[in-house]
């Protein structure tokens, strides 16, 4: 997979997760890909300070970007 189809992947996933956070007044962006591996994404609005972001970025943020990118091996939230 090419660094361009990874990226089409991950914001798909982004894509599929972001109705959820903006129903709560928070969004997503994806900042970067490292190593093919590793995604850094930023959850923005009320998502920033919900005590509930850590269990969003790994049950819902993290397990829709494997589904569409397998490879992907980590998804850190960067403030």
């Amino acid at each position: 997979m090419t660094h361009e189809e990874l990226t089409l992947n991950i914001e798909k996933a982004l894509d599929e997760i972001r109705p959820f956070l903006n129903s709560d007044g928070g969004d997503i962006s994806l900042v970067s890909i490292e190593d093919e591996k590793h995604v850094k994404v930023r959850l923005q609005g009320a998502c920033t300070s919900c005590s509930l972001s850590i269990s969003t970025m790994k049950a819902g943020v993290e397990t829709t970007i494997k589904k569409y990118a397998p490879q992907i091996e980590t998804v850190e939230n960067i403030a």
